[in-house]
């Protein structure tokens, strides 16, 4: 499926405690699912003195595979996609705390990932976090445009709701949640959060060697 080269992202995070019941109401929803599990990894470039983090932007290098081909033919069956993302900013007549978070994003596919990252750190640019995740994509009937993303990271297990301000309110609601519960944090900072919860130094967001293995 082609990338558009420059839209306006809009979207919220939900947290899910129970994954069953979340999978049963896809299924009494009749959600569709529209991208298998893929298994994700995400490298941020940016400066040694975190220029692009500061100013809320990001540089990112997505490798994508089915997850069912992690243990076998993984590198023949993945995509990659270089990834712009400017500073978030609130939609128009917000209140203070804004319900979704809106971004400018920039994305293309990439048939050299390798010569991608020279290109990136000969600009002064150097990987400053890695993280993974496993996603699935879903659509539901009548809501045409708006994703539903499914993904099980090592600090949680999330759905983003991707889409116009009135079809993720709606999605939402039909989901079982309440405007209270909309997070617009990146992962990045939840698994800081979830690091300083548990008195661990941050690093990597990365799963253990046994769960890509499944």
């Amino acid at each position: 499926m082609p990338i558009p080269a420059h839209r306006e992202e809009i979207e919220i995070k939900l947290p899910i405690e129970d994954l069953a019941a979340l999978r049963a109401r896809l299924k009494r929803l009749r959600a569709r699912k529209i991208t298998p599990r893929t298994h994700e990894l995400n490298t941020l470039y940016d400066t040694p003195s975190q220029h692009l983090r500061r100013r809320g932007q990001l540089i990112r290098i997505r490798i994508e595979h089915p997850a069912s081909s992690i243990k076998t033919a993984r590198n023949n069956n993945a995509t990659t996609i270089l990834t712009y993302k400017g500073p978030a900013h609130p939609p128009r007549n917000s209140t203070p705390r804004p319900r979704f978070k809106i971004n400018e994003e920039a994305e293309v596919s990439l048939t050299a990932p390798a010569e991608m990252s020279r290109i990136l750190r000969g600009l002064g640019l150097r990987p400053s976090f890695r993280y993974e995740k496993f996603r699935t994509t879903y659509a539901l009937p009548g809501i045409p445009a708006l994703k539903i993303e499914l993904d099980e990271t090592p600090v949680g297990i999330y759905l983003e709701l991707e889409g116009p301000p009135t079809a993720i309110d709606r999605a939402a609601r039909l989901l079982g949640y309440a405007r209270k519960d909309y997070l617009t944090d990146t992962y990045g900072s939840l698994y800081l959060a979830a690091c300083r919860r548990a008195g661990r130094k941050p690093g990597d967001m990365l799963f253990p060697p046994i769960k890509k293995s499944r």
